[in-house]
């Protein structure tokens, strides 16, 4: 989503969408990928992990967008866009509504390879486009594109709890234990461990209405989580009347937040 300001700039493809990576760049993709396909046994679900074969993306390099997309195109009809480090809130909204998941094409640094407060290529590619090749997933995240892109900047906010609360930090609740679903921490191998092992945070079923009051903090481990038992409740949630619950949430107000404020922590 967007940030005020960033020290990474994206890389920009040529005629042929083809991005030149450096030696490092690929790498520090290898590592990442690498130390987190050691941890997500077992620990994510399994429409991510066969998200992860459809995609087969290499190990040894940055994949390339437009391998991504086949794949993309072939089960769901879904792109990924290449775009600056920054974007508008207008522009996440409509290339979302369009169908098309917006990466920024750059990689961390080695100074800030075990935690990084903005979305980079391992992050959107490794930790969200497995589960864009899934129907329930995939259509989820059109539906909130499409509402986002018509909301108030007001209601964008209440909007991005929902988002946050599944597409970034889901868990699944499955007859073989907790799973995860949600990319933000499917990329991170601190939160992946913290999140299912951890005695610290709360998991909740999720109501969306909650979801839509809870306060959140983008740069610590979550407090809370909210489950659904199958992917398949997101064709069901997408479909409800979300905005209504979001006017209901504004008359309501925000939960008491379980973390301190930032400049306290």
């Amino acid at each position: 989503m967007a940030k005020k300001a960033s020290q990474y700039v994206s890389k920009q493809s040529d005629e042929n969408g083809h991005i030149a990576w450096t030696d490092e760049e690929n790498k520090i993709w290898h590592d990442l990928v690498a130390r987190q396909l050691d941890i997500l046994p077992g620990k994510a679900c399994d429409e991510y992990i066969e998200g992860m074969r459809l995609l087969d993306m290499p190990t040894d390099r940055i994949p390339q967008l437009y391998e991504i997309n086949k794949v993309l195109a072939e089960t769901t009809g879904w792109q990924v866009a290449e775009v600056p480090a920054l974007i508008p809130f207008d522009e996440f909204f409509r290339l979302l509504a369009n169908k098309q998941f917006p990466v920024a094409t750059f990689i961390r640094t080695r100074e800030e390879f075990d935690y990084l407060q903005e979305p980079d290529i391992f992050h959107e590619i490794f930790g969200h486009c497995p589960l864009l090749t899934n129907p329930a997933f995939a259509h989820f995240t059109h539906q909130y594109g499409k509402l986002g892109y018509a909301a108030t900047p007001k209601e964008r906010v209440y909007l991005a709890r929902l988002y946050w609360f599944t597409v970034e930090f889901g868990l699944l609740k499955t007859k073989e234990g907790l799973r995860i679903y949600g990319g933000g921490i499917l990329s991170s191998p601190g939160e992946t461990k913290y999140a299912l092992e951890s005695d610290v945070p709360e998991r909740e079923p999720l109501k969306p209405l909650d979801a839509l009051r809870t306060p959140y903090r983008i740069d610590i481990m979550q407090p809370i989580y909210y489950t659904i038992e199958d992917v398949n409740e997101l064709f069901e949630i997408a479909d409800m009347d979300i905005m209504a619950m979001v006017k209901e949430a504004m008359e309501l107000g925000l939960f008491e937040p379980k973390f301190p404020p930032k400049d306290a922590a």
